[in-house]
């Protein structure tokens, strides 16, 4: 059973590779990647921008080396791509 997990913990971990976040600006994301917690145990990232498959990849990478498990995934009917992240 995975372990509990804060979308913060999780932002702190690409910050700190170097990752910039996504912001919102004039009605439109800023390119960058974006946390939410989707429950206790599960976080979701997003990457806004150009490159979308290509940073979740790299993102994939990091967190795994960091321990976590991650799992992409698409949002239903052709959606966003994102990262599903838990602790083992």
């Amino acid at each position: 059973m995975a372990r509990r997990i804060r979308h913060t913990h999780v932002a702190e971990q690409l910050a700190d590779a170097g990752h910039a976040p996504s912001e919102w600006i004039d009605g439109d994301w800023d390119p960058g990647y974006r946390t939410a917690q989707s429950g206790p145990r599960l976080v979701h990232v997003y990457y806004d921008g150009p490159g979308e498959a290509d940073q979740l990849a790299a993102y994939t990478t990091l967190l795994q080396n960091q321990g976590l498990a991650v799992v992409p995934e698409q949002q239903d009917r052709g959606g966003r791509r994102r990262l599903a992240v838990t602790r083992p």
